[in-house]
């Protein structure tokens, strides 16, 4: 893990072509422009989490039929 101090209109850089900036930064509210390529797939920790416990639940209930 890293943890990178960033000010409004401050960026990283995750491999080559994902860019992260942040936008705005209001007491306990960040806003972050998050630029990445066609084709990733980029969620909230919270959807993604639920997302990949409802595929746990269909892959342990097994095929229908």
């Amino acid at each position: 893990m890293i943890v990178i101090q960033r000010i409004e209109d401050e960026s990283i850089v995750i491999g080559d072509d994902i860019i992260l900036t942040v936008i705005e930064v209001r007491e306990d509210d960040v806003r972050l422009r998050i630029e990445y390529p066609e084709g990733v797939r980029v969620h909230q920790q919270e959807d993604h989490e639920a997302l990949q416990s409802h595929a746990r639940t269909l892959s342990e209930a097994g095929p229908r039929g």
